[in-house]
């Protein structure tokens, strides 16, 4: 279960950039790719909101990361989700 959540937000994480922020933002895209866990995935939320403010805008930027934060309910540790984001803030 925890495998799947965590290839699920890493592909969700990885579609919301695209190919154009693929290209613009290579070291988020690597990032993403590569991290180990769903919560290596949970800390590159900043750097995948700044990269999609950049490319979208700050409030669609943050509708996406509101969707991704939903999808990480029940898989990380209650200490990382329970403490208020500047990210949704």
């Amino acid at each position: 279960m925890l495998e799947n959540g965590t290839e699920d937000i890493r592909q969700a994480m990885l579609d919301m950039l695209g190919a154009a922020g693929a290209q613009q933002f290579p070291q988020v895209t690597r990032r993403v790719r590569y991290a180990n866990d769903v919560q290596a995935l949970w800390y590159l939320r900043g750097d995948l909101m700044a990269a999609l403010s950049d490319m979208q805008g700050e409030m669609l930027a943050r509708e996406q990361i509101l969707k991704l934060t939903a999808m990480c309910k029940g898989l990380l540790p209650a200490g990382l989700t329970s403490r208020p984001s500047p990210l949704i803030g």
